[in-house]
């Protein structure tokens, strides 16, 4: 099989691309892959890193509000879709499989231009910009929320393949962190680059968690050095970064964080009773409308950014890690959301369209 994916921009979009790769590998030995990016973001750097062959394209997304700079980006579009055509054409693979992100846009029109059948996957709740102007040139739309229906498309519910990886990881040892084993873990984390407006209610969290818990910050790199000199309980543990922190899940009795797409695949493949705070900053309000597909199920609780103070958050961690009964139904609610085999369901879709 030959296969050119993309996807780009962020870590929720190029490592579900990495794991449909990985996937594919395993039936099949001899697939050749090519992967389309951008050329300036971070897949330009991690893909290659994977020993996978890759092709930058000159391209950026639009700006939201009206400026005379959406017209070089029009201009970049285009000829992004005419290197894309190039490219596939001389590759000439059996499918062109988009990840999200804007550079995944020209290539599957390109695709669909060059007469080759196109598989999209989405990891959030609500399409993103570039998967819903693509919907018309995409033959199947994989899913990662069931919630999500659509017309006039192939829509099928198969999870997202990133949360495949939590289920065969070595947990890591609590006593790495400072913490013990005899008493719950609030595990706190804005994501990898963490976050200025929840770190200012933390900060002044230091002193008020109960004492019968214990707490571990995860800060970002960024916000690190802050805490300092900041006087807190000797049960409050912070750390700027963890690689792996997933690994951390399975010890985790409550875990507070945002709702990126592949956060919620992780939490819901390792059974991790969450207290959400979605992101307002990103497109269309989608970590929101992540977060409540959860909500719903009675699978998490949330609390917006607009809303979150040192008391409630206080008080929403309280009432919960002392409340054995609604953590024990958040775990079994989560269970039933569990897909184990996403990567599996995708290569299938892959498999129908390839023949």
């Amino acid at each position: 099989m030959r296969v050119i994916i993309s996807a780009g921009g962020s870590g929720g979009h190029i490592y579900p691309a990495l794991a449909i790769i990985n996937k594919i590998k395993e039936h099949d030995k001899d697939a050749e892959f090519l992967y389309i990016g951008t050329t300036t973001r971070m897949e330009k750097d991690i893909i290659p890193s994977h020993n996978i062959n890759y092709v930058g394209l000159d391209t950026y997304g639009l700006q939201r509000k009206i400026t005379l700079n959406n017209i070089k980006v029009i201009f970049k579009f285009l000829g992004a879709i005419n290197k894309a055509k190039r490219i596939i054409k001389e590759f000439k693979p059996d499918i062109v499989i988009g990840c999200g992100g804007y550079v995944m846009a020209p290539v599957i029109y390109a695709a669909k231009k060059c007469g080759v059948k196109t598989l999209v996957h989405e990891q959030n709740s609500v399409l993103g910009l570039s998967n819903k102007l693509m919907l018309k040139y995409t033959d199947t739309l994989c899913t990662s929320f069931k919630s999500m229906k659509l017309d006039n498309v192939n829509v099928v519910y198969t999870g997202n393949p990133q949360g495949d990886s939590v289920y065969n990881l070595i947990p890591y040892s609590k006593r790495k962190f400072g913490l013990t084993d005899n008493k719950k873990l609030v595990l706190i984390v804005m994501g990898s680059q963490g976050s200025k407006t929840v770190n200012e209610v933390l900060k002044n969290s230091l002193t008020k968690f109960d004492n019968s818990y214990e707490v571990l910050i995860v800060t970002g790199k960024d916000y690190y050095d802050s805490y300092k000199q900041i006087k807190r309980n000797s049960n409050v543990f912070v750390e700027p970064f963890i690689d792996n922190l997933n690994r951390l899940f399975s010890k985790t009795d409550l875990l507070v964080s945002r709702a990126g797409a592949t956060t919620i695949s992780e939490l819901i493949g390792t059974n991790t009773p969450t207290i959400l705070i979605p992101s307002p900053y990103v497109t269309e309000n989608h970590q929101y409308k992540n977060a409540m597909d959860l909500v719903k199920n009675n699978a998490a609780r949330i609390i917006e950014e607009k809303d979150l103070t040192t008391d409630n958050l206080i008080n929403e961690i309280n009432d919960l890690i002392h409340d054995d009964k609604t953590l024990k139904e958040m775990k079994s609610n989560l269970k039933k959301l569990e897909i184990h085999d996403a990567g599996e369901k995708i290569y299938t879709e892959i498999e129908k369209l390839v023949k």
